[in-house]
This record gives C-alpha cells, structure tokens and sequence, in this order.
C-alpha cells in the first residue's frame, strides 16, 4: 500500500479544517484569528460614525453658543415644556406657520426633561439637529459604495457642511429651530428610498414620514413633496410613454408619486384633528408672490443667502481672515453648483433612468430656490434659513457624483488640504465669546425686583420668560388698529385671561418702525393703561409698573385659526 504522506492531495484532504458551523473547536489561536478580524472590522465604521459625531456635537454646541438664544427658540421651549407637563396638544396655542410639532418640539421635550427650562435647550437642540444633518448626509452621500470613494464621498459631503460662517451662518443653521431642522427627517426619508430598494412597502412609508414633516413644517411641499413628485413624474412618464413600456413597470415611481401627493391631505387631516380636539392652531403660509420689478432684487438676496449657508458669504468684508475663509469655502458652492447641474443633466434627460435619490435632490434644490426667490420671504441674507436644506442636499449630491470623478483625476491631495483649511476656520468661532439669552439682564432685573407678570413686545417677551425659569413672565401683545391685542403667534390663550394672571408691568423694547408686531411706546402705553406708578430704564428697555392689572385692559379680539396645512 501506498505511504499516504506521499499523496500531496491525500494530505490536504486530511488537514481540511472542519467547518465553522460544525462545532469542532479550532486547532490552535493562530487558525481562529482570521475569523475574528473581519467581525472586528465591521465594528469600525459605526464606531468612528458615533465618534465623529460626538465631536462634531462639540463643536456645534460651542458655536451655537456665540449666538444669543432669541424670542423665536424661546417659544419653542415654552411649547415643549408645555408638552412635558401634560398639555400634549397644546391646548390654547396659537402658533406660527410652521409649528416644529413633529420635528423639533419632542426633541425640546426630551432635553428639558434633563435640563429645565432653559436656554440652553436651545443650544443643545440646534447642535444635535446640525450633527445628524451632517452625518444623514454623510451616510446617503455614500449609498452603496465601498472602499475608498465611499470614505471620499462621505468627507466631501461632510466637509461642505463643516463650518458654518461666524455671526450670521451660526445663526442660520445653528440657533432657534429653523427648516434646517426639518432637513433631518428629510434626509432620512431619502436614506429610506435609497437603501430599501424597490420594495412594496417603500412608498407608503416614505409617504408616511412626508406626512410626519409636513404637518410641521410646510417647506416639505419644496424640500420634499414636489421633488419627489417630479423625479419619480418623469421617470415614470418616460417609461411609459417615451419608451412605450406596460404601465407595471413604472409601478414603484407612480407608487411614490400617489404617496407623496398622499402626505399632503394627511397632513393636513392630522392638523385638523388636533384643532378639533381643541389644540393647537397654525398661522396661514405667506403665498403672496413678488413683483416682477422685484424678481431682480430677489434674486440678489437668494444668491446672497446662499453663499451663507456654505459659509462663503465675503460680500461685504474687510479683507483679511474672515473674508480670506469665506471665499476659501468657494470651492464648496463650486462642488455643489457643479454636482447639482451633473444630477439635472443625468436624471432627466432621455434614455437614462438614473439615481433616484439623484434625481429627487436635484429637483429639490431647483424648486427650494426658486420657490424661495419668487416669494416675499427672502428679506434678507438670513432669511435664508427658509432654503437651508439646500445646503445637505448639493452636499450629498457633490458626494455622489463627484467622488469618482475627482479620485479619477487624482485631486485627492488637493481636497484635503481644502478641507483642512475648513477645519481651521472653525478656530475663530470656537474663541468667540459666548452670549446669554437675548434681554437675560432684564429677566434677572425683574426677578431681583419681584416683578413677576407684565405685558411685552414679542422679542422681548419669550427671552425674557425664558431668561428668568419662568420667574418673570413677559407676554407679548401688539398694537393694532389702535388696540393693544394679544400677540396672535406663538402665545397660549390662557397668559391673558385676568382671573388667572396679574400683570403689574410693561417692557418697551427699543424704537422701532410700526409692523405688524409693533408694540407701541411710552406715550402709547399712557393713553392705553393710564400713568404707570414708575419708569425704569433697564439696559436697552424700558420697564413701566403699575398698581392694577394690565390684562384687564387688553381688547379681546379673536385669533385667526388655520387648522390645516396651506
């Protein structure tokens, strides 16, 4: 017989190990490391993802610092604190047109849960808020690559967004909730679509979560409804009609674009539901369109704001660090106008079915801008906080379509230098000063003073509320065809009911031209209340007290209630 040793194949056969699910144990450490090497890998990316993250939070939390927490994040914490004791509707509350209901407002409530009443609520909710729109854009900026473009698509798309600019751009993105926010259950909606693939149960669910946003924030109808509706439109369109193929096969499109018009009267119904258990109300959603004399104007403000959500904002700045920072993040709007034209070109043109995330991202950014520049709501260059989710989503969209592209033409080095030179202009923000709540020195005035219920114009009233833990409560009333009326926005009912509340003072802000939340001046309160009992000068405001209460003079006037998205 044969000396099986000198069989070559009869050797290997007999040293096959066992299989790894047959319970035999390993024969030594040695044989048993390769199996535990890729288990461990795959623990990598989430754990530099969360690290990333905590860091990223950091940051953002100690820039949002460096803007001063106004009336607008203070009545988004009187609602959630409200919600937190009970009032889980909102029962009484007059709100503004877009409510945060389901999108910031349980976020408030979860941190003041841990932290109070506090401006700090806002602070840490605006920077969780910036962190996940961050990294939900890194995440669907990679989609399905692997290796090195994914980790490329993830720091380009995260590098854009990295550095919001000192002042303004902090103010925009990270401070009193804003439709940046609403931009975090967008994007996950968008991760959805592109990670589930074709499945039936996709299009309910994103028509679902559009819903979920919709009925807190209308800009949905922009940054997410009609995209959808319009990328899915034409694919199915030219499916079916251009290439002549049996309407079943565009099923998943047409099933998303009967989900998405699908969230509007949802919405709608779950806002109408809330009224009619006597909860909160909305304010209707400015629709008035700009003139044409004015389209150029609007336009220059839309170009304006948004090279401030890239942090690119220079127009206007001595030269030096600041402006030299400001045009260095150039190259994002370069990346981003670059990769927006790349997803218009590719999604719809004909015979290309394409990336459907591509395709709905691309139409959101042209239909938020432009949106945005036929309407009465670009005033300025922070009004931009209306477009803000045109910043993750170019981000995403240059992480898509360009990583390849720019590995290919070895520019590698290139863009990590400029991402570095991002990371630099962070150090200016993180050495600013940090700032208290806006009017904090006449909250602790009024608490030193034991004044704790008074009348006020609208921004000083919810800081000032907010400010104090509620010590000294402010509630905002506007004069209005010569009535002092309760502030129709962002107030409950039950501030101005006399047998509940004695309001012994007035707060005048600074001078301030008449609008329509103008509260009026020391005359004005004289001829309304009557002479106060003292005249205080506190900082840049104006304390009036009085011996009786003021609610017993306001004029009841009945609030406009809109029960239903618009």
């Amino acid at each position: 017989m044969a000396d099986p040793r000198a069989d070559p194949s009869s050797v290997t056969e007999r040293t096959i190990p066992p299989p790894r699910d047959s319970g035999a144990p390993a024969s030594d450490g040695a044989a048993a490391q390769p199996e535990r090497g890729p288990a461990r890998r795959r623990w990598l990316p989430p754990i530099a993802l969360a690290l990333a993250g905590a860091a990223l939070f950091l940051v953002y939390l100690r820039l949002s610092w460096t803007v001063a927490a106004n009336s607008d994040g203070a009545g988004n914490v009187l609602q959630a604190w409200d919600m937190l004791h009970g009032n889980l509707l909102l029962h009484g509350w007059s709100l503004s047109d877009t409510s945060f209901y389901t999108t910031e407002l349980p976020q408030y409530m979860l941190i003041a849960a841990v932290l109070g009443r506090h401006g700090a609520v806002i602070h840490v909710g605006s920077a969780t808020s910036y962190t996940l729109v961050v990294l939900l854009g890194a995440l669907l900026a990679k989609g399905r690559a692997a290796g090195r473009e994914a980790l490329v698509r993830m720091l380009i798309t995260a590098g854009i967004m990295l550095a919001p600019q000192i002042g303004s751009g902090v103010y925009v993105l990270e401070s009193s909730p804003g439709h940046i926010g609403t931009s975090v259950p967008l994007l996950a909606t968008w991760l959805v679509l592109d990670r589930a693939g074709r499945r039936w149960w996709v299009p309910p669910v994103v028509g679902a979560m559009l819903a979920w946003v919709l009925a807190a924030d209308a800009v949905t109808l922009y940054a997410g409804i009609a995209p959808l509706v319009v990328a899915c439109g034409v694919r199915a369109y030219r499916e079916v009609v251009m290439e002549r193929h049996p309407v079943s096969t565009a099923w998943f499109d047409l099933s998303l674009v009967a989900a998405a018009v699908a969230a509007i009267p949802v919405a709608s119904a779950a806002l109408a539901i809330i009224h009619a258990r006597h909860g909160f109300t909305v304010a209707p959603v400015e629709d008035t369109l700009t003139s044409g004399a004015e389209l150029v104007q609007h336009a220059s403000a839309t170009f304006q704001g948004v090279l401030l959500l890239f942090g690119a904002d220079f127009l206007g700045l001595h030269l030096g660090i600041s402006a030299a920072g400001a045009m260095l993040h150039l190259v994002g709007v370069a990346l981003a106008a670059w990769a927006t034209w790349l997803g218009i070109r590719g999604s719809f043109r004909a015979h290309d079915r394409g990336d459907l995330v591509v395709a709905v991202l691309a139409a959101a950014v042209v239909i938020n801008l432009a949106a945005y520049t036929v309407s009465l709501l670009d005033l300025d260059a922070k009004s931009s906080r209306e477009i803000a989710a045109v910043l993750p989503f170019t981000a995403v969209l240059a992480g898509r379509l360009l990583a390849a592209r720019l590995i290919s033409v070895r520019l590698l080095p290139a863009l990590a230098a400029i991402l570095a030179g991002y990371v630099l202009t962070l150090v200016p923000g993180l050495t600013q000063p940090t700032l208290p709540t806006e009017n904090q020195q006449v909250a602790d005035w009024l608490v030193a003073h034991h004044l704790r219920y008074g009348l006020g114009g609208y921004w000083q009233a919810g800081s000032i509320t907010l400010g104090s833990d509620g010590r000294a409560q402010v509630r905002q009333v506007v004069l209005r065809d010569g009535a002092l009326v309760r502030d129709p926005q962002e107030s409950q009912a039950s501030w101005y009911y006399p047998r509940l509340h004695d309001a012994t003072f007035v707060v005048l802000g600074p001078d301030q031209p008449p609008t329509t939340r103008f509260f009026g001046s020391v005359a004005d309160m004289r001829a309304w209340f009557g002479p106060p009992t003292h005249v205080y000068r506190v900082g840049h405001v104006t304390v009036l007290t009085y011996d009786r209460n003021l609610l017993t003079g306001l004029r009841r006037k009945p609030v406009s209630r809109v029960p239903a998205v618009d």
